[in-house]
């Protein structure tokens, strides 16, 4: 049974293989000799669910034409570039923000690059030999970015794989303003030559801008109506920006009949790529209320935002049917994460009918607007089209566990006040320490408070504990009488965690605004330590990495600042005030306090970005500074009042003078 159920398997195999290699679907042009000819082939069960095909569509001319082997020509490969000439070296003069290179397969970008002439660009940050940054790269076995993939007559139910012919190309036209155009052709023709449809792919850049213009005009040469789709490649191939947790994510954007805007992000590619063997894995995204705005691919600094444009007269577009999220993993690796991972979108054209040639609505140009750029608040606040699209909402802000309402606001408006900063200091190392300082400065007061509210608390151990024995099976007691003995003494718990409470949402917001700001990529600190903000310190770098046995984590170099960090803490611990020795048990948690929090936050945040770990080591030392002040002025005021001393006001001269008795009948 074995052996029968495998020569079956085989045969079934075979007979797939040959079927498949007849539809001339992995024909391939010859280097010198005449391109050959890319058939239209039956679409597949799943395509067929998706097509909707018009009732009393089948005429006579479409049942004709059925009976036609439809194809195209492949032209010569050839390679366009558009924009920088080179990206290492560019012009000033010319002002263009990328690099793009064009295929003829699929009329496709097969590259993007930015420039980085006169450092004025962004490279890949590779400290031995920094190259410029490749925002979108080729994918192996994959259309290029804006490739026009299948071309699908409903009514035949046969589809053209556009992606897999090369079109005719153009030479680069460049024009008075600067800008720089270029054109691809490819004509679906007969057996017998005559022409059916037409496409013409264009790509337009502008120097010093981040937006590039793609048009696609599909024009019916037939003499009879032809109702189409096709299915578009968005950017895809953005890879890996961050060197630890990089926020990659697919996302839409959509506004509502209120003006309200509304994005969702698909992130939880990681486990289901697993189930694909051939690394790639895609998603339908969400369609959350509203008008279509775009879709794009986010890592942590950059973005690849597609716009459709609406057609004249609309407000909106309404002719995107699906948006599709991609994510290539090509070494299938368990988690996901080995870093040659790339993402990307789809899009999906809706159906249209075009009527014969020569009429009115014989023709369709479908516009796009391909931006490909940083994620930079400063930048999109300064284009309307950008604010109208609400490109902000590609910035993540890492909210934890605060809502984005509260977050997304302060850590904007931390980074407007660290870029005014910027512009008269110049160094954003120096910056955060400041910023840290400022708002240790702000919230002294509820410190202190919370300092001395803590010693109170300290010294009321031995009370507290008696009155837990006294009523141990009466918690409803125990709780009051500890509550009255806190309010005597004017101690409060919630005092030790209310200076917390109120650092987290602005300590969250600061936090993230240095993790995410693009501001701070490549920025230094110190010219021969901590020279990039947005990456870890590597005070010293290992040869080759040194990899952790059963963590398999890789570490790569001795970062300080972590170190710096862990040192910092283990001050801060050493300064609580200790607990009485009648509360062992709270002692004992203290002390594993003091050994654990010095290790585990430097441990996770080892590899974290320079910048976040500068911002947390001076905020670190400067509570330690703080703290001993406070406990230095607590100890001097307990003193005081030990030796009948208490302290005045300026009123009374500034001076320490002694208690004065109570009078005789007042004691009583």
């Amino acid at each position: 049974m074995r052996i029968f159920l495998t020569l079956v398997l085989i045969g079934f195999v075979t007979l797939c293989g040959v079927l498949v290699l007849h539809t001339g679907l992995f024909q391939t042009a010859p280097a010198a000799a005449k391109p050959p000819c890319i058939l239209l082939q039956q679409t597949t069960g799943a395509e067929n669910n998706q097509v909707a095909i018009p009732p009393g569509s089948q005429n006579s001319s479409l049942q004709a034409l059925e009976a036609v082997t439809l194809g195209a020509d492949n032209a010569e490969a050839k390679t366009i570039i558009l924009g920088a000439h080179d990206p290492c070296t560019e012009d000033p003069q010319t002002g263009f923000k990328f690099q793009l290179q064009l295929d003829s397969k699929g009329a496709a970008i097969r590259k993007a690059t930015f420039t980085n002439g006169n450092g004025n660009g962004f490279d890949d940050r590779d400290y031995k030999n920094p190259q410029p940054l490749v925002i979108l790269s080729p994918v192996a076995g994959q259309p290029g970015s804006m490739a026009t993939k299948e071309l699908i007559f409903i009514e035949h139910k046969l589809q053209l794989r556009l992606n897999e012919l090369h079109w005719k190309s153009y030479e680069v036209d460049h024009s008075s303003d600067g800008s720089q155009t270029a054109s691809f052709e490819a004509t679906i023709k007969t057996s017998a030559g005559e022409p059916v449809i037409k496409l013409v792919k264009t790509y337009k850049v502008v120097p010093a801008s981040y937006l590039l213009d793609c048009d696609l005009t599909v024009e019916n040469l037939s003499d009879s109506l032809q109702n189409l789709r096709f299915n578009l490649s968005g950017p895809k191939g953005l890879g890996r920006e961050g060197f630890r947790t990089d926020m990659r994510k697919v996302r839409t954007c959509y506004k509502d009949s209120k003006g309200q805007f509304n994005s969702k992000e698909k992130v939880d590619f990681k486990v289901k790529t697993l189930r694909n063997s051939n690394g790639l894995y895609s998603e339908p995204l969400e369609k959350p209320a509203g008008n279509f705005l775009w879709a794009a691919a986010t890592n942590k600094y950059f973005a690849a935002i597609i716009v459709p444009a609406p057609d004249q007269g609309k407000e909106y577009c309404d002719w995107i049917t699906q948006e599709t999220g991609l994510l290539y993993n090509p070494d299938r690796d368990q988690r996901a994460d080995s870093g040659d991972e790339t993402i990307g979108v789809d899009l999906q054209i809706a159906p249209r009918e075009f009527s014969a040639a020569g009429q009115p609505d014989s023709s369709k140009t479908y516009n796009f607007k391909l931006y490909l750029g940083p994620k930079d608040k400063s930048l999109f606040d300064k284009n309307q089209m950008y604010r109208d699209l609400g490109f902000m909402y590609t910035i993540d802000f890492m909210g934890c566990c605060c809502p984005t309402a509260i977050i997304q606001p302060l850590a904007f408006g931390i980074l407007a006040f660290m870029n005014w900063m910027y512009g008269f200091i110049g160094n954003y190392g120096i910056v955060i320490i400041i910023l840290v300082f400022l708002f240790r400065i702000l919230i002294h007061p509820l410190t202190k408070k919370s300092q001395v509210s803590m010693r109170k608390m300290t010294k009321l151990g031995p009370k507290a504990e008696e009155i837990k024995k006294k009523y141990a099976n009466n918690k409803t007691e125990m709780n009051k009488h500890i509550m009255a003995l806190y309010r005597e003494q004017g101690a409060s718990p919630v005092m030790g965690f209310l200076p917390m409470m109120v650092q987290m949402p602005v300590w969250i917001a600061l936090w993230s605004a240095i993790y995410a700001s693009i501001d701070l990529r490549g920025e230094p600190f110190l010219p021969f330590w901590i020279t990039d903000l947005s990456v870890p310190d590597a005070f010293f770098r290992f040869p080759s990495p040194i990899v952790v046995p059963l963590l398999n984590w890789k570490i790569l170099s001795i970062n300080l600042l972590p170190i710096l960090m862990g040192v910092a803490m283990y001050l801060q611990q050493k300064m609580m005030p200790k607990q009485d020795a009648a509360n062992p048990q709270a002692a004992q948690q203290q002390k594993m306090m003091m050994i654990m929090m010095p290790l585990f936050l430097p441990l996770v945040l080892y590899n974290g970005p320079s910048g976040v770990n500068l911002y947390i080591m001076a905020s670190t030392f400067a509570g330690v500074i703080e703290q001993y002040f406070i406990r230095k002025h607590i100890s001097e005021k307990e003193q005081a009042e030990a030796q009948g001393l208490v302290a005045v006001t300026k009123k009374t001269g500034g001076k320490v003078k002694k208690k004065k008795p109570k009078p005789f009948y007042k004691q009583f």
